[in-house]
């Protein structure tokens, strides 16, 4: 089955892969050239990936740190360009090393072209991972 080309379609779709830990299949949704920024990355995070293969890498190791089970409070907007969403959820789950719960709140402003994520603006909250003192997806720490 291929992925949805829909904007709101294939956030949904993502999110069910992430669920899935099937990163191989999440970063198959990518555009080549597409791009991944975290603005209110802390200092030894990465702010700016760009390209499907440095997201790749990135996303590879995701499922060894954190073990989603849910992304309760899904909202999706649409905007004035049909091509962009912007995300309101929560993403629930543990933290694989220390089995602490893991519940971090997002909002994502997401483009779409030709049925691939071109850009995502991921606007986590840095003090959430720094208080619970969690270290995943190519962090440094």
């Amino acid at each position: 089955m291929s992925a949805p080309t829909a904007p709101a379609d294939l956030y949904r779709h993502s999110l069910r892969l992430l669920l899935d830990k099937d990163m191989s299949a999440w970063v198959a949704l990518w555009a080549e050239d597409g791009l991944m920024e975290f603005p209110f990355a802390p200092d030894g995070w990465p702010q700016r990936l760009e390209g499907k293969e440095a997201i790749a890498a990135y996303m590879r190791h995701y499922p060894d740190h954190i073990d989603l089970y849910d992304f309760p409070d899904l909202r999706i907007h649409q905007t004035t360009d049909p091509q962009t969403i912007v995300v309101e959820m929560r993403g629930v789950g543990r933290m694989v090393e220390s089995d602490a719960p893991f519940d971090m709140t997002y909002i994502a402003v997401v483009t779409v072209r030709d049925g691939h994520l071109t850009s995502y603006r991921d606007y986590w909250n840095p003090l959430a991972v720094q208080e619970s003192g969690a270290a995943f997806a190519g962090s440094s720490r």
